[in-house]
């Protein structure tokens, strides 16, 4: 199960659009079972986040908080994967910068931070080609090409 927030004072016409891919993408991971949140923030909230977490004094993207990297905590039932943040003003200047949709840029990020809960990482050569290429499948099994 999965929630998404916004945060912002903008109108987000991408969330119908990203709330039927990340249901897809969850039964493809087989996820049906795991709680995460997605949330839409300003630039100024992401980057408060990212100074405070991670001690990181800019604005990014997205930011994931993996609640299972607690490995004293275990649920029988369910996973308890954590939050996603947004900026959802860095994403629309991406999706122009990279020449694709706002939509596709939106679903990247929400993939990416998602994968990021999962416990894939981009630290090293063989990680991050792993983690891409698993976020290319996921956007192209979807028809979200660039």
């Amino acid at each position: 199960m999965f929630e998404i927030f916004n945060n912002t004072d903008r109108e987000i016409k991408e969330i119908d659009k990203l709330e039927k891919y990340i249901d897809f993408v969850t039964k493809k991971l087989s996820l049906e079972k795991a709680i995460f949140n997605i949330i839409f923030v300003s630039n100024d909230e992401i980057h408060d986040i990212n100074r405070q977490y991670r001690h990181t004094d800019r604005v990014t993207d997205v930011i994931s908080f993996a609640l299972e990297d607690n490995k004293d905590i275990v649920y029988e039932d369910f996973r308890l994967l954590g939050d996603i943040y947004i900026a959802i003003d860095v994403a629309y200047d991406q999706a122009f910068e990279y020449g694709h949709s706002r939509e596709r840029e939106v679903c990247f990020l929400a993939t990416h931070g998602l994968l990021h809960l999962l416990g894939y990482d981009h630290i090293n050569v063989e990680d991050e080609k792993e983690m891409f290429d698993k976020q290319e499948e996921l956007l192209n099994d979807f028809e979200i090409k660039r």
